[in-house]
């Protein structure tokens, strides 16, 4: 592996979206973790001897939206950086350690948007 050995956890309902998420992020050589929806995220979040340095989530999740997601994730993991996916990018207010990406975005875009949100 090479210098980005940074884990993202991947939260994204639409099987497609999120394949494509996790190829794009492999693809630049993070590791990948995958849920399919906040319980499933949850489980993997909850687990603390699983590291995680970025947890990257839609907005628009059934039964619990990605920043109800993103607030039991930082009662689990206080410093975790969050980073929203959204269609609506330019309306949506972040919390401090927090970020957003405006669906559609381009793999350029989420490379840059990765790296600067980890620092690297």
């Amino acid at each position: 592996m090479s210098a980005n050995t940074s884990i993202i956890l991947v939260v994204e309902d639409d099987s497609i979206v999120r394949m494509l998420i996790v190829d794009v992020l492999e693809e630049l050589e993070f590791k990948v973790l995958e849920a399919d929806g906040c319980e499933q995220a949850l489980e993997i979040l909850k687990d603390l001897n699983q590291h995680i340095d970025l947890m990257m989530t839609d907005v628009g999740l059934p039964i619990m939206d990605g920043r109800e997601l993103a607030n039991e994730a930082r009662t689990l993991r206080p410093a975790l950086p969050v980073l929203f996916a959204s269609g609506y990018a330019e309306s949506i207010e972040v919390p401090e350690g927090m970020h957003v990406i405006g669906k559609p975005f381009s793999i350029d875009q989420l490379r840059d948007k990765v790296k600067g949100v980890l620092g690297n």
